[in-house]
């Protein structure tokens, strides 16, 4: 309690400083501000990208856009009379006149009404928005539309699925839910909702996350390159934003597969000002989908959401957001007489959330406090022989406020870390135990406009347990957009505290161990310590739309990566190792070309990838002669392809998605011995023995290809306020034998899933 009570005082006086310095870059004598919300008259959801317009009496015109929570503000304006106009596209225009007065600032709120005659165009102003192509300086935005396109066995649509489409993601696969962005490892990629940091959010069944489309506003992807805002990870952000529930009527969905089954609802809990919305999924393998494959497929997964939506006054909106996800598995068959072990995973989060206009500051203000929880292990349910757990208190602030040539961020995030790991001898020169991490950081981010040219430099101060004067992490984005054409370029410096630490030779293992990078203690000296990881990102693109509907978008990346914690290589298999530290690089390239065009949509992506891991270690020298061992880490995928079609016929959707990646590295096994502990005269040829495996140069082997095609064809019939959508789909259509793991024991294979075929109802009422 006495940490939590910290934490309030000093998120307290952390909010008060960034908003008085926002708020002193703010204030003019004499000038006035406005700002205000704009939302959906139909159900009073904030509409992003609406174009403000101020004219006044001498002509000049000042204009600004609403951001994600449909909300705009226009500072330094003089006093006097003012036309005010809202539009976006698919709404009738809102005029109004307002007269300022001088220090005045005024909220002025604003509702829009679908245009029926421009309903056609709302779908294309979506996709030109978001879009595979729409890449800047690594960060992509994603909308709901977009996921629908993908092939899947469910009649829903979810994030997973399409961010393996994406080129630099790499996925473990049909199983496991692991994703590598970009040559970094999961653990190094921060994922968040609504602002709450989860640390497993993704299924062990590959196709689905805990990110249903229909409870999902916007998902931006930054692949790399990501602002002063964002810290604590080193490789990639997933920054996940959810929509509030309808305020005018309820709603609901509900679908069924082999796979999984849905059911959302929403709706007002107090008319035109509260709102609710809810979600939850549970899969149906055992009863449905193994039965189609004929095989075992050993995974349980469930998740729920909950939202709660409120305008408090015509200044202030306050939400509360909760989700809970489970998964249990077994990704591996019976190998050589050796029972497979379960892994186990559940989150546990709960956020809330006050926006507010300040009456007397000329910035907009978001506050968030949450807390979340990450439980994992493996083995028998009752006996595991490994667990992870560890919870995340924050309390994070953010300010804007937006200028004539400059919008200018700004704020701070203090968290309480708790962590707690038994690994019963593996990582034996780490300590586990109850542990408790504190970190605080601000961060200044401005953004200037001179003309097509927009320069964002930002820096973040990060105050971490291990010294008292903090770490500084640069960071500069820059966009040019000439016409059709845009060039774009990010870079910055990249720490990360807590580490995921996993033994990534057992590639059947997703059990991840989360801890702190231990301090330095002179009586114990460890060659770890308070090595912090860090990363510099380097990215540079290009991106253009010749003709309207067509876009091609180019772009680079380097990362330099270091103070890394690998597994130490040893003959022992299998998450029975210590820990060293390495350095690596990654670095590559990928393309992107997108068609639009009424009822039919296409896009074709390549990523080429080159990551390199560099580790130091002296036993290395009885190995192979030398103490530095340079090798590609297993998720090191040089070549992937993504094809996509989606188009309409006789009222049918159809989409096909073909990807290929080339093969993953591996160890291969010269032979094996056995280890005998001496301490007597024996008889070895009797006496146990520890298994251990004469292994060549690490990850000098490669595996197979892997490629897969995956149809589905859909209809939607409609009648009054009700519809039901009617799904067939067919993944791995050629049934290719994509193999998952190989036991370089037995030199037994596990494969993905077969061919697969499926369907899926899905209702929808309002």
């Amino acid at each position: 309690m006495m940490r939590i009570r910290r934490c309030f005082a000093a998120a307290a006086r952390g909010a008060l400083l960034v908003a008085l310095l926002v708020g002193a870059g703010a204030a003019r004598a004499q000038t006035a501000t406005l700002n205000g919300f704009v939302i959906d008259r139909a159900d009073r959801q904030p509409i992003e990208l609406v174009n403000i317009a101020l004219r006044d009496d001498a002509g000049t015109l000042r204009g600004t856009v609403t951001d994600r929570d449909g909300v705009y503000l226009v500072t330094r304006l003089t006093p006097g009379r003012y036309v005010i106009t809202a539009s976006f596209v698919g709404y009738a225009s809102v005029r109004d006149t307002l007269v300022l007065e001088p220090d005045e600032n005024r909220t002025f709120n604003i509702e829009l009404g679908t245009d029926e005659g421009a309903l056609g165009e709302v779908l294309v102003q979506t996709e030109r928005e978001s879009g595979a192509a729409r890449v800047t300086a690594g960060q992509q935005t994603i909308r709901p539309a977009d996921l629908e396109l993908i092939p899947v066995p469910d009649a829903s649509a979810d994030l997973a699925g399409y961010l393996s489409t994406l080129p630099g993601v790499i996925s473990t696969g049909d199983r496991g839910g692991q994703l590598f962005i970009r040559g970094g490892e999961p653990t190094q990629n921060l994922v968040q909702l609504d602002g709450i940091l989860l640390y497993q959010p993704f299924h062990v069944l590959g196709f689905y996350s805990a990110f249903p489309a229909d409870i999902l506003n916007r998902s931006d992807i930054y692949a790399g390159g990501y602002g002063a805002k964002f810290g604590e990870r080193i490789s990639s952000v997933i920054d996940i934003w959810t929509r509030d529930g309808n305020k005018r009527r309820y709603a609901g969905t509900g679908s069924i597969s082999p796979f999984i089954g849905t059911v959302s609802l929403e709706g007002p809990l107090i008319r035109d000002k509260v709102s609710f919305l809810v979600s939850g999924r549970q899969s149906l393998l055992e009863q449905g989908a193994e039965k189609l494959v004929d095989q075992n497929l050993p995974f349980n997964f469930n998740d729920f959401f909950g939202k709660m939506h409120a305008e408090l006054t015509p200044r202030s909106r306050f939400s509360m957001t909760a989700l809970s996800t489970n998964d249990r598995g077994t990704l591996v068959e019976d190998l050589g007489g050796v029972e497979p072990e379960e892994v186990r995973w559940s989150n546990r989060a709960i956020g809330g959330r006050y926006l507010l206009l300040p009456r007397k500051l000329s910035i907009s203000a978001d506050l968030r406090f949450s807390h979340s929880r990450y439980d994992s292990e493996l083995g028998p349910v009752n006996d595991p022989s490994r667990t992870s757990s560890i919870w995340n208190t924050a309390i994070t602030f953010d300010s804007q406020f937006s200028g004539a040539r400059a919008n200018t961020e700004a704020g701070f995030a203090l968290r309480l870390i708790s962590s707690a790991t038994e690994l019963g001898g593996a990582f034996q020169n780490t300590e586990f135990k109850g542990v408790g991490i504190d970190h605080l950081a601000f961060y200044l981010e401005p953004e200037y406009k001179l003309g097509a040219l927009r320069v964002r430099p930002g820096i973040r101060l990060q105050w971490y347990y291990l010294r008292v004067d903090p770490y500084l992490e640069p960071r500069l984005r820059i966009v040019y957009n000439a016409g059709r054409h845009q060039f774009s370029a990010a870079g910055g410096y990249y720490l990360q505290e807590i580490v995921g630490l996993n033994d990534r030779r057992d590639a059947a293992s997703v059990f991840t161990a989360w801890t702190n990078i231990p301090r330095l203690n002179p009586r114990q000296p460890d060659v770890l310590a308070e090595r912090v990881p860090s990363a510099i990102h380097a990215i540079a693109g290009y991106r253009v739309e010749p003709v309207d509907g067509f876009e091609l978008s180019v772009e680079g990346f380097h990362k330099w990566l270091d103070n890394l914690f690998i597994s130490e290589w040893t003959a022992f298999p299998r998450f029975t190792t210590r820990l060293q530290p390495a350095s690596g690089t990654s670095y590559g390239f990928e393309t992107r070309i997108e068609l639009r065009r009424p009822k039919f949509y296409s896009v074709v992506n390549y990523g080429y990838s080159n990551t390199r891991y560099t580790a130091n270690q002296a036993s290395l020298l009885l190995w192979y002669g030398e103490e530095t061992l340079s090798f590609r880490p297993p998720h090191d995928r040089r070549h992937q392809v993504n094809a996509l079609i989606s188009t309409e016929i006789a009222g049918f959707d159809l989409s096909a998605r073909w990807e290929f990646g080339s093969g993953l590295p591996f160890s291969r096994a010269l032979g094996f011995d056995g280890f005998v502990l001496v301490n007597d005269v024996i008889d070895v040829t009797e006496a146990p023995s520890t298994r251990r495996v004469i292994y060549e140069r690490p990850y000098r082997g490669v595996l197979p290809t892997y490629h897969r095609l995956d149809l589905s064809i859909d209809r939607t019939f409609t009648y009054k306020n009700a519809s039901m959508t009617v799904l067939g789909s067919m993944i791995n259509v050629y049934d290719r034998r994509n193999l998952f793991y190989l036991d370089v024991f037995t030199l037994r294979r596990v494969d993905q899933l077969p061919f697969v075929p499926s369907f899926g109802l899905k209702v929808t009422f309002e």
